[in-house]
Order: structure tokens, then C-alpha cells, then sequence
């Protein structure tokens, strides 16, 4: 009996480290840019164990062969040091840490998440005809709501998306901080209230997967996970058509009312979308005659509104004493708008296109060598002053005379 039990207790043994994840997805992604970030923390490993295994096994041999017992290991107890001995133990470790610190940096720039993307798997660059596919991603308690401005529809707990298309996500939350994370796809990234953060990638095979928030967020949040599907571009035509023919429409009314803390929503399709939803979350002006950010920054640019804006300036209570749409309603208590601009939605702080990159190989961070082509346009281009109208423009007070 005790020699059947050995081998079943082994092989429990054996399968203790499975234990420690669910699955493998983090190392065997369906995403180029997830199986960089996985292929960088093999690499990783393997150039830190080069250290630890020697290490650990030279520890091992000297307590065995240095120990009290074996009477015939060479006893120097004025010993006190070697070259040669000093130079393994810092050279290599140096080495290690120079080649470590090496791909660290260029893995963080090459997969950082607002960089667009160069490839969509190996050896397929990304071109000017591969526009990426814009996903609008809401954190809500507790819930995904994903806004699709270029098929006009929107989603809660689902995102569905092309295979083989670049991916450019602007992530925000509506009331705290959470975490948007498909590790199928990429690395997580976070969603904050009042902010805007990007996601670039990319699936390279379809299929259905998990996304969900890794931060924790509330009473919700161990059910905040919604499905990820990566479909065909005709089986995603269709999804397209299906989610536009069901539903009804997201606009600022039903948003306050889905902005409401609820669990374990299904998966539901609006039929269409009001236009700078998303930016009026992100400006935290989705309540009707309330100030956007983007205004209030505006007017503190230019000085302020003085004494004639008093009257306007009231108490937040809704930031202040409860999380946004817990209430009934959307509170009255708000800084109200004031010659509202609504062009500035699509040009506010929050919407700023990301700036053209160059792809092609690092060269020292990008910067332009002094004598280069960028260092002398620099130096001689025209120095004109700016119109007082230009400032105004650009949210500036005129300089006193």
C-alpha cells in the first residue's frame, strides 16, 4: 500500500506549480503585442537564472563539502581573498545586468501602450492603408461599456473586434480608478475618471477570451469581466449589422442611467451613439448644462471669470459625498456651462491625437543628432511673435504693453 500511495503523492507534488495561474494565456497570448510582452518576460527569466542557478547549486555544494563531518576539505582560515574568484562573482553578474538593462529599455519603448503599432505579427509592417479600428472603453461600476465611433454602435460586457487590425483603445472610468485588462491581447492598462489613457494592439487569430479589471474597485468587481471576441472581418461585418439592428440609442439621458452601480450586467447592444459621448465622460460633463473640463481649463487659462463668475461656482457634492450616479438623478450642484463651445469636444485636452512616430530602429531615444536635418530647421526657422489674437485663441491673456 505504501508504495502505491508514493507515486500518486509525487505526482500531486509535481502538479503544484499549475496551481500558481489558470491557464498560460500570458505566455501563449493570441496577440502580437501580448506575445512580445510574454516573450520579454521569458528572456527576462532566463537571463536572471544564469545568476540564480550557479548560485544556488555552488551554495549547496560548499555546505556539503565543507561540512563538519568531512575532515579531509583544505582549511585556510586566513583565507580572505581572490582575483580570480572576484572577478566571477562581479563580472558576470555586471554583464548580465548591462544585457538585462538592454532589452528592458527597448521593450519598453517598442511596446509602449500609446505607440502605435509597427507590426501586426512578424514580418507584417504596418502601413498608411492599415487604419486602426478606434474602441472606446468606459470603466463603470460595475461594468465595460465599449463605444465603436466608426461602426456607431456600443456595447456593455462585450468587445468584439476584427482579426489582423491594429486595435487603438481610449480608456477612461467613470467614477474610480480601474484596470483594463485582456491578457490574450496585451498588457493591462489603467482607466481613471477625468483622464484618458491608450491601448495600441492587435489579435492575430481568432477566437473568445476574457477581459477584466485588475484593480480592485468595490463591492463589484470580483464579477466586473466581460467576453472578447476576435472575429473574421466578414464574421465582425456581421456582429456589426446584428448589434445595429437590436437596441436602442446611448444617448447622455441613458448613459446617466447605465452609469449607476449595478453587478453582473449582461451582455447588451445599442443600436447607436450619441456623437462625443466618450469625450463628454472624459470631461466629466455628461449631465446636461454642466461645464466640460476642457471649457473650465480654458477659462482658467485666460485668468479666470473674476468676479462675475461667483455666482457660478458651487458646491461639487456629488465628488465630494458620493460616487457619480449612485443617485436617482444626476445632481443640480455643478459649476454650470458658460458659452459652451461644443467644437471644443473633439479638440479638447483629453482628445489629443497621438503624434506621428517614427518606426523605424531606435536610435538613442529618438532625439535628432546637433547638426542633423531637425537641428537646423530649429535653428533656422523664422522667430515671429504671436498676434495678440493667436493668444487668445490659445487660452492666453494678451501681454501687458
Amino acid at each position: 500500500m505504501t508504495r502505491l500511495r508514493l507515486p500518486a503523492a509525487l505526482a500531486a507534488t509535481c502538479l503544484l506549480p499549475l496551481l500558481g495561474g489558470c491557464n498560460m494565456v500570458v505566455l501563449d497570448p493570441a496577440g502580437d503585442v501580448a506575445q512580445q510582452q510574454g516573450d520579454l518576460v521569458v528572456i527576462s527569466t532566463l537571463l536572471m537564472l544564469i545568476i540564480i542557478v550557479p548560485v544556488m547549486a555552488l551554495t549547496g555544494y560548499f555546505a556539503w563539502k565543507y561540512r563538519a563531518a568531512n575532515e579531509t576539505a583544505t582549511y585556510k582560515p586566513d583565507w580572505d581573498h581572490s582575483t580570480q574568484l572576484e572577478l566571477a562573482i562581479w563580472a558576470i553578474p555586471l554583464l548580465i545586468i548591462i544585457c538585462l538593462g538592454a532589452v528592458t529599455w527597448v521593450g519598453t519603448h517598442l511596446l509602449d501602450p500609446y505607440r502605435p503599432l509597427a507590426r501586426t505579427a512578424p514580418g507584417q509592417a504596418v502601413t498608411e492603408k492599415d487604419k486602426p479600428l478606434e474602441v472606446q472603453a468606459v470603466a463603470l461600476n460595475w461594468k465595460w461599456l465599449f463605444i465603436y465611433p466608426e461602426q456607431g454602435i456600443a456595447t456593455v460586457n462585450e468587445l468584439a473586434v476584427p482579426e489582423g487590425r491594429p486595435l487603438r483603445f481610449r480608456i477612461s472610468s467613470s467614477s474610480v480608478m480601474n484596470s483594463f485588462y485582456v491578457p490574450a491581447m496585451a498588457g493591462q492598462i489603467y482607466a481613471m475618471p477625468g483622464m484618458e489613457t491608450k491601448l495600441h494592439a492587435v489579435f492575430n487569430e481568432t477566437g473568445r477570451f476574457t477581459g477584466f479589471s485588475a484593480n480592485y474597485s468595490g463591492a463589484g468587481f470580483s464579477n466586473m469581466r466581460f467576453g472578447v471576441r476576435s472575429l473574421s472581418p466578414q464574421d465582425f461585418a456581421k456582429w456589426t449589422a446584428k448589434a445595429r439592428s437590436q437596441g436602442q440609442t446611448l444617448d447622455r439621458a441613458t448613459y446617466l442611467k447605465l452609469e449607476r452601480p449595478s453587478e453582473k450586467e449582461p451582455v447588451r447592444h445599442y443600436a447607436s451613439v450619441e456623437p462625443d459621448l466618450f469625450d463628454r465622460i472624459v470631461n466629466m460633463c455628461a449631465e446636461p448644462g454642466k461645464m466640460c473640463m476642457h471649457d473650465m481649463m480654458a477659462i482658467d487659462a485666460r485668468g479666470g471669470m473674476g468676479l462675475a463668475g461667483l455666482h457660478n461656482v458651487r458646491q461639487l457634492s456629488y465628488d465630494k459625498h458620493a460616487a457619480r450616479g449612485t443617485g436617482d438623478t444626476a445632481s443640480d450642484r455643478y459649476i454650470a456651462e458658460n458659452c459652451t463651445n461644443p467644437e471644443l469636444l473633439s479638440a479638447s485636452l483629453a482628445r489629443m491625437e497621438d503624434r506621428v512616430i517614427d518606426l523605424s530602429t531606435l536610435t538613442g531615444a529618438g532625439l535628432a543628432r546637433p547638426g542633423g536635418p531637425r537641428f537646423i530647421a530649429r535653428r533656422t526657422a523664422p522667430q515671429t511673435s504671436p498676434k495678440p489674437s493667436e493668444l487668445s485663441q490659445a487660452g492666453t491673456t494678451d501681454p501687458v504693453s
